[in-house]
């Protein structure tokens, strides 16, 4: 029996779309235990390992995965934790395109419970920090599709990338808020919207940017007829509705084991079923799912089949210790015995 490894390199034979990646790439200190501690408790890790990670990297390596072209944009600093980044990151092939030789890298504290489901401690340091002169050094490529993180727009240099964001209305914005992105001030995150972004949040998000919180909602189901016959609920459709109305674009909505919504800017709604696995942790999952749809599209995919791939992506790297997969590890998912 042959592995043939079956990932088409562009659907149709198109050409891949240049994809723009701007954000954070850090230290992951993970950390798993049975349970989060409780004040005062004692209890002993099972486990205490650093990986390179930070929003932005696990997005660009994964659409670096489907050998589609990328350009990371992410400030590295001095420290322990900015060496660490930097050797990594030589290590992998992505070169440094921003030093940062006064400030020092912060990291972030992954508390991995048994369970899967992660906890962030976050530290922010240099990698948090942009100017928008940093990204206008790549303004020779003609990026089709350009992601960014609410976790950067947040920070107090947030506005400069907004700014240079809004320099470029011809690249499609692929924007995942975050957990953090109801905290974002209002005249941020109302700049972003104007900007048509394709939003990518998970179930919870959606309910905190929309305003609808979680309740006995009748279930349902999108009228789309390719629908698969999953139960979503009606305030989350609702939901995906109002962000809708305010980014005038498509709204994908993670759902973990559940699957994946999607409402397109035409109106179509559907949703995707998740691929099963045994949970190892969830760190990256939502990155690499961006990432996977991104690079999908970019290869010539429609939205529907760029998120069937996200989600097989997605499903693999909850099956793997880390925030993202191997070259291996990626080829697996997409080979058929013969």
């Amino acid at each position: 029996m042959n592995q043939t490894y079956s990932f088409p390199a562009g659907a149709g034979g198109s050409v891949p779309k240049p994809i723009m990646v701007i954000g954070s790439t850090c230290v992951d200190i993970i950390i798993t235990l049975d349970h989060l501690p409780r004040t005062q408790e004692d209890l002993h890790p099972t486990g205490n390992t650093l990986a390179l990670g930070g929003c932005a990297y696990n997005v660009a390596s994964a659409v670096r995965l489907f050998q589609a072209p990328v350009s990371l944009i992410s400030p590295v600093g001095t420290g322990f934790y900015g060496e660490f980044v930097s050797k990594e990151l030589e290590k992998r092939g992505f070169p440094i395109t921003v030093r940062v030789p006064d400030q020092e890298n912060g990291c972030c504290y992954c508390l991995v419970e048994a369970s899967g489901e992660r906890t962030f401690l976050s530290y922010h340091g240099a990698e948090y920090t942009f100017h928008k002169s940093w990204m206008e050094t790549f303004d020779q490529t003609p990026y089709e599709m350009v992601y960014v993180c609410g976790l950067e727009i947040e920070e107090p240099t947030g506005g400069e990338l907004i700014e240079y964001l809004e320099s470029h209305p011809e690249r499609q914005l692929f924007y995942a808020p975050g957990p953090r992105g109801i905290r974002i001030e209002k005249e941020k995150n109302d700049r972003i919207f104007a900007l048509h972004p394709v939003l990518h949040i998970n179930e919870l998000e959606a309910r905190e940017l929309s305003g609808i919180p979680k309740g006995p909602g009748r279930p349902e189901t999108p009228s789309a007829p390719e629908t698969a016959a999953v139960p979503i609920e009606s305030e989350l459709i609702r939901a995906a509705e109002i962000l809708q109305a305010k980014t005038e674009n498509t709204v994908i909505i993670t759902l973990g084991e559940r699957g994946t919504y999607c409402l397109e800017k035409g109106g179509l709604a559907y949703l995707v079923p998740a691929v099963p696995v045994q949970v190892a942790d969830t760190i990256g999952a939502g990155d690499s799912h961006i990432g996977a749809v991104m690079a999908s599209l970019s290869l010539g995919y429609p939205m529907k089949e760029a998120i069937q791939i996200a989600n097989r992506v997605a499903s693999a790297v909850v099956g793997v210790t880390g925030a993202s997969l191997t070259e291996a590890e990626f080829r697996s998912i997409f080979c058929n015995v013969s």
